[in-house]
């Protein structure tokens, strides 16, 4: 009766920095940072693609990438990135992770 109370299951996984760059090592795996461009000029995770979450052509890009990939998505602090993922999943996506934390939480190897 009162659906909004009700729960959503999220369809992501957010993973803290460790089981992220475990599970981004995997050959399967693609690295997004949905950060603005000029936030992902400047230090990144290594071997990562840009996807500007807030860009107007956000939706269509991701209409191109293959489901069959796992997909680990950070932002800043996590929440852009949960934001992304919440959208992956919804888009049919299987394997949606986000990085808890962002990369402010990222204590490996940055590049930029």
């Amino acid at each position: 009766m009162f659906d909004i109370f009700k729960k959503k299951t999220k369809n992501y996984e957010d993973l803290d920095p460790v089981v992220f760059q475990k599970g981004m090592k995997n050959g399967n795996a693609v690295v997004i940072d949905v950060r603005t461009l000029g936030e992902f000029q400047g230090d990144k995770i290594p071997g990562s693609i840009h996807m500007d979450m807030m860009s107007s052509n956000f939706n269509s890009e991701l209409k191109k990438l293959p489901k069959d990939k796992a997909y680990y998505l950070y932002c800043r602090s996590g929440s852009r990135s949960s934001f992304a993922c919440e959208t992956m999943g919804a888009s049919g996506f299987e394997k949606v992770y986000n990085l808890k934390g962002g990369i402010m939480s990222w204590p490996f190897e940055h590049s930029s």
